[in-house]
């Protein structure tokens, strides 16, 4: 499922990112890469989608969410 689906306060771990390569470097360089654990701190259907990756928050749009494959 999409990263974008999950909801707040759920673990989840990423499993793929389907994007280019040119947002693929940008998520690995914020720590989202495969096998990675990710909390869901806030998922807004309008708004941010804010994510606890590696002890950072991390900010990001839903389209990006939408292209992290997540478990």
């Amino acid at each position: 499922m999409p990263l974008s689906g999950v909801e707040a306060g759920k673990r989840v771990y990423i499993v793929a990112v389907i994007a280019g390569q040119g947002l693929q470097g940008r998520l690995a360089a914020m720590g989202l890469v495969p096998g990675v654990p990710v909390d869901v701190i806030v998922n807004s259907t309008h708004g941010p989608f804010i994510v606890a990756v590696k002890g950072s928050r991390v900010i990001l749009g839903q389209g990006m969410a939408g292209r992290i494959i997540v478990v």
